[in-house]
């Protein structure tokens, strides 16, 4: 994790260790995902030799795990929880509530029917 870990980071937006993390994995991700998508294509094209599809499996599996989309998972902006996050805002479920009835969220307000 170190190697992917900036240098400076500015801390006045994250609040806790969680969400750094998972603010460093989010980055790492974005920034391996094509080279993942090619070594992938090349382990399922059966058009190539097996020797290369085999080096590309090879390559795939000691990527870091920071490079898999499975290790990203969705923490609210606000605490760093990790369950009852709503993902178009990426906020908990209560303070979405709270920052709704305030009326910090453009677009969203208290349904009456």
């Amino acid at each position: 994790m170190a190697q992917f870990r900036a240098k400076k980071l500015d801390l006045s937006c994250f609040i806790n260790v969680r969400v750094i993390r998972d603010h460093t994995k989010r980055k790492v991700f974005e920034q391996y995902e094509t080279q993942r998508q090619a070594l992938r294509y090349i382990i399922r094209n059966t058009t190539l030799p097996q020797r290369a599809r085999a080096q590309a499996q090879l390559q795939l599996s000691q990527m870091h795990a920071y490079t898999r989309f499975t290790q990203i998972n969705n923490r609210c902006i606000e605490g760093g929880k990790s369950r009852g996050v709503l993902r178009h805002f990426r906020m908990a479920r209560y303070p979405f509530r709270m920052n709704a009835l305030e009326g910090n969220i453009p677009g969203v307000k208290k349904a009456s029917w």
